[in-house]
């Protein structure tokens, strides 16, 4: 292995398992509100791209880095879909109960 491979897979494990700790929190926590769904959506849309760019250009660091971060980056997305899904079912739900109540 090259030194600039050695380089190039150590940046990707770096980066890649900067996720993790976020993952970890998310998971533990439950905790999405203060995660913006648009950063998100568009890094997970992003790191997929790289993956494809990865794999056409047989870029083994690439690749590897960024099929974890999609892993990752999927699950935090993942959560804050289904935590914002449920919160505003559960406003609906909540806003149902108060016109019943404010009717009879």
């Amino acid at each position: 292995m090259t030194t600039i491979e050695i380089l190039g897979f150590t940046s990707a494990f770096l980066t890649t398992f900067s996720f993790l700790p976020q993952v970890i929190q998310v998971f533990k926590t439950r905790d999405t509100a203060s995660l913006s769904l648009a950063m998100y959506s568009i890094f997970t849309v992003g790191v997929a791209g790289w993956l494809v760019y990865g794999i056409f250009k047989q870029d083994s660091a690439v690749i590897v880095a960024n099929m974890v971060t999609l892993l990752l980056s999927a699950c935090i997305l993942s959560m804050k879909l289904y935590n914002d899904f449920a919160t505003k079912r559960s406003k609906k739900l909540h806003e149902g109960d108060h016109l019943e109540e404010c009717v009879n």
